[in-house]
């Protein structure tokens, strides 16, 4: 069930950018005659924290360094900061030089203008006043210059470059000195205003890896993303066999170049792993009805009879009921064996997608009959064996990216990895355990831990 693309793509990843706004404001003198500094968070740093998520405030305090209240805060301070800025900008005019914050927790505003007969207006406000050369306008209107320069040159060797208010220059990130002289000449701009920085750093785009969205083969056929996996360092997904060779190249949703097939087994199995690129990124998730994420906790299997949904580029979100383990089919490629029967269906483009029951990976689109809208029977490749196939990790929101998969020895001791098959017996702890439901075991689910997949013999 693999598609050829058809000219409707898919919608580009857009990027969001927080734009720091104003209210409008007076002359100078009139902000410098009714300005107070305010003693308490005003009604704009209440807006812009009040519905803050938690979950933001948990990244602050870890990556900060602040507790929660540090954390409110700070984000008060900076609203509240926001807002002054706004009012000066449109004071000041065209004497505007830029503003920015500084500070962990008191966030404290600096507002740059080229007249110093700004200065008093801008102490009024509470902010601390910098008096330059260039005001905010000209260095935008040199950075402009430089943006149309770069679009008829290579600049990978000068990939980054900026407007950097508190040094009141240009500053253009270069891995070749020699590059970012050559743009700036190319440009036009005087070489006084540019401040070179040397860096390796190259910067690339970061897509994420989601089962059930789709990846395209050799530019010519398409298939859906079954679960990202890792491999010791490296990065990638499972997805059906019959979809690429081992060497098929591959590009992502937005057809970027993403990665290469290393390994591809079909028929007999159906079962592949692709490794992508550095500008990719795994994620624990399957893209789920309506395009919500939903969460991959582990891969116990399901018996015959549970529910089970599938995701696919084609046919998107759908659901039945695993009917037999263990099947074997034949398609015209050959036979292939090991397979499970379900009445989920799916449609060309599908292949290689998606199986789950509740929060458990069940295994990736191999082929079927029927349509979504008739109706139809699929196949699916179960997903342990191919994890302990290739050596792969599962990323799942308890474990997240880990280290290589363990083959395994499924009567040694237990161990996080290793991929289990009901009836294995394995030690911990100085007991033994018998597995009840085939998994791949991760920290956590130690044998004690998980009644559920062990039982203490």
């Amino acid at each position: 069930m693999l598609q050829r693309p058809t000219r409707a793509g898919y919608a580009a990843v857009a990027a969001g950018a927080l734009l720091l706004t104003g209210l409008s404001g007076g002359s100078a003198s009139a902000a410098a005659a009714t300005a107070d500094v305010p003693s308490a968070p005003s009604a704009a740093a209440t807006l812009h924290t009040v519905d803050t998520p938690p979950a933001m405030l948990r990244a602050m305090e870890r990556d900060f360094g602040l507790d929660r209240r540090q954390a409110e805060r700070r984000l008060a301070n900076e609203a509240e900061a926001g807002a002054t800025a706004g009012r000066l900008r449109a004071a000041l005019g065209s004497d505007f030089a830029g503003a920015w914050v500084h500070g962990a927790e008191s966030s404290a505003l600096n507002v740059a203008t080229t007249d110093s007969a700004d200065v008093a207006a801008i102490e009024a406000r509470g902010a601390r006043a910098v008096v330059v050369h260039r005001s905010l306008v000209a260095l935008d209107a040199a950075k402009a210059r430089l943006d149309r320069a770069a679009a008829h040159r290579n600049t990978d060797d000068a990939p980054v470059w900026y407007v950097d208010v508190p040094s009141n220059k240009l500053v253009v990130q270069v891995v070749r000195p020699a590059a970012g002289r050559a743009l700036v000449k190319a440009a036009g701009v005087d070489r006084s205003m540019v401040h070179l920085v040397k860096s390796a750093e190259r910067p690339r785009p970061l897509y994420d890896l989601r089962g059930g969205d789709p990846y395209y083969i050799n530019g010519n056929t398409r298939c859906s993303i079954g679960f990202p996996v890792t491999s010791g360092t490296r990065q990638g997904f499972a997805t059906a066999g019959h979809c690429g060779q081992a060497g098929s190249t591959t590009a992502g949703y937005n057809q970027a170049t993403q990665g290469s097939f290393q390994a591809s087994i079909f028929p007999g199995n159906d079962m592949a792993w692709v490794a992508v690129n550095s500008g990719w990124t795994v994620t624990p998730y399957v893209s789920g009805a309506g395009g919500q994420d939903v969460q991959v906790t582990g891969s116990a299997q399901a018996p015959v009879g549970s529910s089970v949904c599938r995701s696919g580029s084609t046919s998107g979100w759908h659901c039945g009921t695993i009917q037999q383990l263990n099947t074997s089919v034949t398609y015209s490629e050959g036979t292939v064996t090991g397979v499970t029967r379900t009445t989920v269906c799916a449609e060309p483009g599908d292949s290689g997608g998606s199986y789950l029951s509740g929060s458990q990976a069940q295994g990736v689109t191999s082929g079927g009959s029927g349509d979504c809208t008739s109706g139809g029977t699929t196949f699916f490749q179960p997903i342990n064996p191919l994890l302990q196939t290739y050596g792969l990790t599962l990323v799942t929101t308890t474990g997240g990216p880990g280290g290589p998969g363990n083959p395994g020895d499924p009567s040694g001791t237990w161990a996080a990895g290793t991929v289990y098959q009901t009836g294995d017996v394995v030690t911990y702890g100085g007991a033994s355990y018998r597995c009840l439901q085939g998994h791949q075991a991760q920290t956590g689910w130690e044998p004690p831990n998980v009644p559920a997949l062990w039982q203490r013999l």
